[in-house]
């Protein structure tokens, strides 16, 4: 018998996390002590006072939802600031069970400040490197472009992705408002990323139709999609998505948030999985979303009844589609399937 779903059980279970930004997952308490020493204020003087203001409750759309990010992107801005905001969000996702951990962010957007795009990748990789030491948990880097960038931006960031392959950048994709954005504009881009043998995700679906999700498959050649809230939208391509394995990276908290999804019970997640998908869980914005990923897992166990059983399937699919050489995923995959095992009968 699958054992009964609780939250400690869920703690325990092992889990990855693979589309999750560091610009939107940053301890409140943090960001205080950040602001101080830059001499900035922040739009709240305590911890709970300020986590509770970077809530999103009253966006409208999905760009309403990101402008939330002017104010965490205040206090990252040297290379001090962004080793210790990676080094504590790997720390608290190792603490919920998370034992590989994709963190993403935009390096354009950390150099207003005087950092180098490469300082401001390397400062996020040293912190990410320490706290593998210090936790049980892998954490790589995933570099972003934005959709509002000129296309030479996002090519240029691709190359910046491809020259840190082998010290723990394992990706390329691009974030920002969908609409009016078309990922088509950025194709070079992916197109540099892939033919270096970098892996690719795309966030398409969430602000715009499943035309973007199309974009992102077949134009930009996305091996994972970030939301994909309205592939449903497209029966065909949900089919071809299906069949080319191409994993949907689902974020249940900030789809009702950004209204990509009207609810938590009638978000697709559940019709993506019954129909064969390959779907994970991830927080997307722990800050803005006020979640962690236990919270999404338990989201997904109450309000669309994923069984323990199900939910330990999600948790396998994050590991099979981590962006890392074979070896090193089928060794998390091994681990995550023993542990799996022993929660099932223990």
């Amino acid at each position: 018998m699958a054992p009964v779903i609780t939250r400690t059980l869920l703690e325990r279970l092992p889990k990855a996390e693979l589309h999750c930004h560091l610009d939107g997952s940053l301890r409140p308490a943090t960001m205080l002590e950040l602001a101080r020493d830059a001499r900035l204020t922040m739009p709240r003087d305590d911890a709970e006072a300020l986590a509770d203001f970077m809530l999103v409750r009253d966006a409208r759309n999905l760009e309403d939802y990101l402008a939330r990010f002017d104010t965490t992107l205040a206090v990252m801005q040297t290379a001090e600031s962004l080793d210790r905001i990676a080094y504590e969000l790997a720390e608290d996702a190792a603490r919920e069970g998370v034992r590989y951990l994709e963190v993403r962010f935009a390096p354009i957007l950390n150099v207003q400040g005087g950092l180098s795009l490469r300082e401001a990748v390397e400062a996020p990789l040293r912190g990410l490197a320490r706290a593998e030491r210090d936790h049980d948990i892998v954490a790589r880097i995933i570099i972003c472009s934005l959709r509002h960038l000129p296309p030479g931006t996002s090519l240029d960031l691709a190359r910046l992705a491809v020259d840190f392959m082998e010290s723990g950048v394992v990706g390329f994709d691009l974030a920002g408002g969908e609409l009016g954005h078309p990922a088509s504009t950025h194709v070079d881009a992916f197109s540099h990323a892939r033919t270096h043998g970098l892996a690719c995700t795309c966030h398409a679906g969430e602000g715009d139709g499943a035309q973007s999700i199309w974009q992102a498959v077949h134009q930009c050649g996305a091996s994972r999609i970030g939301h994909a809230t309205r592939l449903y939208e497209d029966p065909i391509l949900s089919e071809e998505v299906k069949d080319a394995r191409i994993t949907l990276e689902i974020c249940l908290t900030s789809n009702v948030q950004t209204h990509a999804a009207r609810s938590y019970d009638s978000h697709p997640l559940r019709q993506y999985f019954d129909q064969g998908l390959h779907v994970v869980l991830n927080t997307d914005n722990r800050l803005m979303s006020g979640v962690n990923l236990v919270d999404e897992y338990q989201h997904a166990a109450n309000a669309l009844d994923f069984t323990f059983d199900e939910l330990a399937r999600i948790a396998l699919n994050g590991f099979e589609s981590a962006f890392l050489p074979e070896a090193e995923r089928e060794r998390l995959v091994a681990r995550a399937r023993a542990d799996i095992e022993a929660l099932r009968h223990g």
